[in-house]
């Protein structure tokens, strides 16, 4: 056949296939360049300029993968809204550490070879009787899998970022009288009067149909959106290698028959699986079914109707699910939930009257000075009343006066003095540790604020698409 070919070359005929021959592998090549088709390109993540390869990233998710307990792991692989949020968050740690050492390099800083010794020889890992020890480093690379060069790198990196975020790393200095304030604000005390209008004092007539349907017009009811689903399970012990490889192949061979048009139901009795139907499954009204939890739920409803999902790992074995009918979100039946509307009326004129009857009481208190049936109370930031009270007592001056809204009652509150605690050195130095403390992190996040506005990310999307997500 080669010989043929070799003696045909020189014929007009084989030149031209030749040629179109070699124009469409070139016009191939070229398409992908343009097109951007080509997949040479394993680039994740772009900061600042520098590349971060698919390859980088998939080391660092193996390292932290592995440093999980195995319980973590499984239950990452079997909820994929978990298993995305990991993977995120290791491109925001690795997006973190190139911002680093990008902006080490904007600044010039350098760390030397003999620094990068000195902290190798003092990491105890790698001594034997306080000395470093080239056998325990041999036996630790050997174990871990790394190189000379990675531990190098690592290193380097660890002391940029120490040189880099050297101007948040320093504790400021909070003048007394500023801790002082904050101190007596968290401890101060007030003295107010309260009296309290409750709801339940207020008898009102049982509500007609013709109210209760006005009441309806001005305050509908909506059904939110249901699902009728139904499920099957093959459980299995999904900490056990050898359970775990059973059961997934039983489920594979149910799902090949559910696949090949199998009801959901014939294909369980088949294989020995679990069959589980529920009826109205919402947000609002989830079944008492440990296999249906708020992760599931989201998939139930990115499914469409009549459809099945695909296998599903959870941490109770291998889960196939069928939306068999959707609900859409309605108005509620009138009839249905007549008692539920009786109810929200009778409190409905309840608060009107109890408002009339707070009002009546602030009336006096601001024209008498005087509060009918007051409680006197001395209240802290957190507690000595509920909490509605316990917000306007701080939240308003000295001598205000004011109806506060609870939950079953209206209180009117008089903001009557204000009681300063007592001095109290051992508090006011944790306070002085807190507040430092809390300086350090608003700092730490602004300056990380800042390398994200010099350095920003940006996602390869065809990548993270091919390998992550």
């Amino acid at each position: 056949m080669l010989e043929y070919l070799r003696n045909a070359a020189d014929k007009p005929l084989a030149k031209v296939l030749m040629g179109i021959l070699i124009f469409s592998f070139v016009g191939w090549g070229v398409a992908e360049w343009v097109f951007g088709l080509t997949s040479s390109d394993t680039t994740l993540l772009r900061v600042g300029g520098d590349k971060v390869s698919v390859q980088q990233y998939m080391t660092m998710r193996s390292n932290e993968l592995s440093a999980m307990p195995r319980d973590v792991q499984r239950e990452l692989y079997a909820d994929p809204i978990k298993m995305s949020d990991f993977q995120n968050g290791v491109i925001a740690h690795m997006a973190a550490a190139r911002r680093v050492q990008k902006y080490a390099r904007d600044l010039g800083y350098v760390v030397s070879e003999h620094r990068i010794a000195n902290d190798i020889r003092n990491i105890p890992q790698f001594q034997d009787n306080g000395k470093f020890s080239t056998a325990a480093f041999d036996v630790v690379l050997q174990n871990s899998g790394l190189t000379e060069a990675d531990i190098a790198n690592d290193m380097r990196a660890k002391a940029l970022n120490e040189m880099v975020r050297a101007p948040v790393a320093t504790q400021m200095e909070t003048p007394r009288f500023a801790i002082v304030a904050a101190y007596n604000a968290r401890n101060v005390k007030r003295e107010i009067n309260v009296a309290t209008v409750n709801l339940s004092s207020f008898k009102v007539e049982k509500p007609t149909d013709e109210k209760l349907r006005d009441f309806y017009a001005q305050n509908p009811h909506r059904v939110a959106e249901a699902r009728d689903i139904s499920y099957v399970i093959v459980p299995a012990a999904m900490d056990k290698p050898d359970e775990y490889e059973i059961g997934l192949k039983k489920a594979q061979s149910m799902e090949d028959d559910i696949i090949g048009g199998e009801s959901l139901a014939s294909a369980a009795k088949k294989h020995g699986a679990k069959f589980v139907q529920h009826s109205g499954v919402s947000a609002g009204k989830l079944p008492d079914d440990k296999n249906i939890n708020e992760s599931m739920l989201v998939r139930i409803f990115d499914m469409p109707g009549a459809t099945e999902s695909e296998l599903i790992e959870t941490k109770n074995g291998f889960v196939i699910i069928r939306v068999d009918n959707i609900i859409p979100e309605h108005d509620a039946d009138f009839d249905s939930i007549k008692k539920e509307l009786a109810a929200e009326w009778t409190r409905a004129e309840q608060e009107k009257l109890a408002y009339v009857r707070a009002n009546e009481l602030l009336v006096d208190l601001n024209k008498d000075g005087k509060l009918q049936g007051a409680k006197k109370m001395t209240v802290s930031r957190t507690d000595g009343a509920p909490m509605p009270v316990l917000v306007a007592a701080f939240k308003n001056p000295i001598g205000d006066n004011s109806i506060v809204s609870g939950t079953d009652a209206f209180y009117v509150v008089n903001v009557a003095a204000e009681k300063l605690p007592a001095v109290d050195d051992k508090k006011i130095n944790d306070m002085k540790s807190e507040i430092a403390n809390i300086t350090m992190r608003d700092m730490d996040a602004d300056y990380g604020s800042y390398l994200e506005r010099r350095y920003p990310a940006k996602i390869n999307d065809k990548t993270y698409n091919r390998f992550v997500k």
